[in-house]
């Protein structure tokens, strides 16, 4: 491995994870990406992380809301990280 990029490429068809800004969290199979890490997911499971404050008590409420998506595509700008699968 020569440069960074070269870890994401050895992903290439395999299941990666990848934190993006806004607390959402993205796993699926890597297909494609580019250098500004654009990348095409499939069967993708979404997370989306929310926090809200109660009125009454003032505790925070954290929720997760999942859903599947067949194939998408994520704008390099708002990846946080990418982490490959585990290799033993």
């Amino acid at each position: 491995m020569e440069e960074p990029l070269d870890l994401i490429k050895l992903s290439i068809d395999e299941r990666v994870y990848v934190k993006c800004r806004n607390d959402r969290e993205l796993r699926g199979r890597l297909h494609a990406f580019d250098q500004h890490l654009n990348m095409v997911l499939s069967d993708v499971e979404e997370t989306i992380t929310t926090t809200e404050e109660d009125e009454e008590t003032g505790e925070e409420i954290v929720s997760k809301k999942t859903r599947s998506v067949g194939m998408l595509f994520v704008r390099g700008d708002i990846v946080v990280l990418v982490s490959p699968p585990l290799r033993v």
